[in-house]
């Protein structure tokens, strides 16, 4: 029996499993690999870093719902990828022989790359992962009885700019709930050569947008801005000139920071030759193969797509949300023909939806396709905004829990929308 295992237990790890299970029937065996048995919805980490979600509520124990499906679980996480032999080795030293391999781990998180970022020996806080935000709003709950500054942003070669911009929105209206705010000058730091390139060279006039909601809520910003260093109360950023020079000296001081960082792929994988470009991040052709090894696939973050443009300060571009359910779609139709002796034709569609939630409002943005130039670019703000958000946020968790299938991207936001859906 063919045996396709799945590296990571997240949102294209997950997805991808339940879906391979649905095209493939009881014809193939699927191992999911994890670190440890919890589902996390990732888009929910803002909000546990306030305080509007605890993590139990948005993390699921994984097993149970993918032993349903006939669905097997490792959660020792994996060590080493070795393609050339068709194996994973794991973390506690037995080894997993596959005849498919799905990457879809997700990022290293490369707090390394500044000196003193990033939540675990460093002097800021992260909302990349649920454990990062839950720290994240132990520390926000002792920030509220001494208010002071804060700094949000995100370290050059960042790539999913959303969530920073959803935090700095978020507490914003939090600290406005509890009269506070006053007491708070907020600043935004990121590489982005503007507020709301996205690392999308722009989508609509999410420029105007972003720009407008910032002066409304008295957010100072700094683009083009490279942090170099963070010390406990302080960070040092560059703010680099159109060409790429230093223009501009900034050391900010805080009580509170968060701060993206770059990302590079994980570990398992990094180093392969064939297998991935210099930063770790898996090399696809337009079916999600490696080219090098045909039947090993990638998906999500860790896949390697090239910047939208050149910018002063490295930006990356978002590789989730719709692009994830796309990806998985793709994988799993390939699949299913590779294994009935078909040529492996899908191709994902590459379009770009974000729904970035700001509090109780909130903007989307659509990119279709991501790269310009592009049938499709659109921003629009509202309340529906954030509505919206908290509806895909239940929908998304009820799916991981039946493995269901079916993309919701691909037939209700886009109608939600009124976009007519391109490939």
């Amino acid at each position: 029996m063919t045996h396709i295992v799945v590296l990571g237990a997240g949102i294209g790890g997950m997805s991808v499993a339940y879906e391979l299970r649905g095209a493939l029937g009881k014809g193939a065996a699927i191992t999911v690999v994890g670190e440890g048995e919890l589902f996390s919805f990732t888009p929910s980490n803002p909000w546990v870093a306030v305080g509007r979600r605890t993590p139990a509520e948005v993390q699921l124990q994984v097993p149970a719902y993918l032993a349903r499906h006939g669905i097997d679980f490792e959660p020792a996480g994996a060590e080493r990828v070795e393609p050339a032999h068709n194996r994973v080795r794991l973390r506690d030293g037995r080894e997993l022989g596959y005849d498919h391999l799905v990457v879809a781990t997700g990022p290293r998180l490369a707090f390394d790359e500044v000196p003193g970022l990033g939540p675990d020996g460093g002097h800021t806080h992260s909302i990349c992962t649920t454990a990062h935000a839950a720290a994240a709003w132990d520390a926000y709950q002792a920030f509220l009885e001494a208010p002071g500054p804060v700094v949000i942003g995100a370290a050059a070669g960042a790539s999913c700019f959303g969530p920073a911009y959803e935090f700095a929105m978020i507490l914003d209206h939090d600290l406005r709930k509890r009269r506070l705010r006053d007491r708070v000058p907020i600043t935004y730091v990121t590489p982005e050569p503007y507020a709301g390139h996205m690392g999308l060279g722009g989508v609509g006039d999410s420029k105007g947008l972003m720009e407008s909601e910032f002066r409304q809520r008295h957010i100072q910003w700094i683009t083009n801005a490279k942090i170099t260093e963070v010390r406990d109360g302080a960070m040092d950023v560059v703010e680099m000139d159109v060409d790429g020079k230093p223009a501009r000296q900034h050391t900010l001081p805080f009580r509170y920071a968060m701060v993206l960082p770059a990302f590079t792929g994980v570990d398992a994988v990094r180093g392969i030759e064939g297998l991935c470009n210099p930063r770790g991040f898996v090399l696809i052709d337009p079916h999600q193969r490696n080219p090098a090894f045909p039947n090993v696939h990638a998906l999500g973050v860790c896949v390697a797509i090239p910047p939208v443009e050149a910018t002063p300060v490295p930006t990356g571009a978002p590789k989730t949300g719709f692009m994830i359910e796309s990806m998985v779609t793709t994988i799993a139709r390939n699949i299913r023909a590779e294994l009935a002796g078909e040529p492996a034709t899908a191709q994902a569609t590459w379009n770009a939806i974000c729904l970035a939630d700001m509090g109780d409002t909130g903007i989307a943005f659509v990119a279709l396709p991501q790269m310009p130039p592009r049938n499709v670019t659109w921003s629009r703000g509202g309340k529906w905004v954030h509505l919206a958000k908290v509806a895909f946020e239940k929908y998304f968790l009820m799916k991981m829990k039946s493995g269901h299938t079916e993309p919701v991207y691909e037939k209700y936001v886009l109608r939600l929308l009124g976009i007519e859906r391109t490939r």
